[in-house]
């Protein structure tokens, strides 16, 4: 019986594999030539043009949400204003924070670290759009029901 995986290989030499990555090679490297010679010419002036305030500000928004969102969680498990449960294993949980910590027991510090880094990351987005003169995200008029 044949193979068939045989019949699906073919055999290149390694001139013409050289040739055609070479070919490849120097192409990604003209492109990226190009693509980091038009970055820099651009960040010379440090404006920035309306797509360019779009892409941010459409960045700072997913920051805010993926902020909030952490938040929410962070109020159901994470450790708040608690000491790590390390430092006081004593510390009353409830009964989410409970079976989070049976499968994992850094997941409370785990969710509070995130959380404060989305809000940084909110926050960095926010204050690069104000330092090159383009109005921030707020998200304010939205907040609906306040947090726990």
């Amino acid at each position: 019986m044949e193979n068939p995986v045989s019949n699906t290989r073919r055999s290149v030499d390694r001139c013409s594999f050289m040739r055609s990555g070479l070919l490849a090679g120097g192409a990604a490297t003209v492109g990226a030539g190009l693509f980091a010679s038009a970055t820099s010419a651009r960040a010379q002036d440090g404006s920035l043009d309306a797509g360019d305030v779009a892409i941010l500000r459409f960045l700072a928004a997913a920051e805010l949400i993926e902020a909030d969102l952490w938040t929410q969680y962070a109020e159901l498990g994470g450790i708040g204003m608690n000491l790590p449960i390390e430092v006081d294993p004593g510390q009353t949980l409830n009964n989410y924070q409970v079976a989070l910590s049976n499968l994992d027991s850094d997941g409370l510090q785990y969710i509070t670290n995130n959380t404060l880094d989305e809000v940084s990351h909110a926050n960095f987005r926010n204050a690069n759009l104000e330092s090159r003169g383009a109005d921030p995200i707020n998200f304010d008029e939205f907040w609906i029901l306040q947090g726990s």
